[in-house]
């Protein structure tokens, strides 16, 4: 299984439980990684037959800044089932990291494997 990548896509939205998370849009960065069989795409070249990581980062990105989830898992189980709407990939891997969120850490989040058809 090959893997196509998108690595520390930078948004803000609202993100987190707390009154003052829900007023001001955080920054988050978001890392994903998809597996598919891109050996097609390898022959024909052609956009059609690998994921277009392009238009995978608009939509997580437009997602991610929109969806005003309570929690860093919700969001990221937002983006893998994103990701799996896509036919040619069966797995994907998303970690969600909120920077400067707690006091003396470079960055929280969480990472969750969905595969498709689990």
């Amino acid at each position: 299984m090959d893997k196509t990548f998108i690595k520390d896509l930078h948004v803000r939205g609202i993100i987190g439980i707390r009154d003052w998370e829900r007023e001001t849009p955080q920054d988050m960065l978001i890392n994903v990684t998809v597996y598919s069989d891109t050996s097609r795409a390898g022959e024909t070249d052609d956009i059609n037959d690998c994921v277009d990581y392009s238009a995978l980062a608009k939509k997580i990105q437009s997602h991610a800044e929109t969806a005003a989830r309570l929690t860093v898992e919700a969001l990221a189980n937002d983006l893998a089932k994103i990701c799996l709407d896509i036919p040619l990939v069966q797995k994907a891997i998303v970690r969600v990291e909120k920077p400067s969120a707690v006091r003396f850490a470079k960055s929280v989040g969480v990472e969750i494997e969905r595969k498709r058809g689990e």
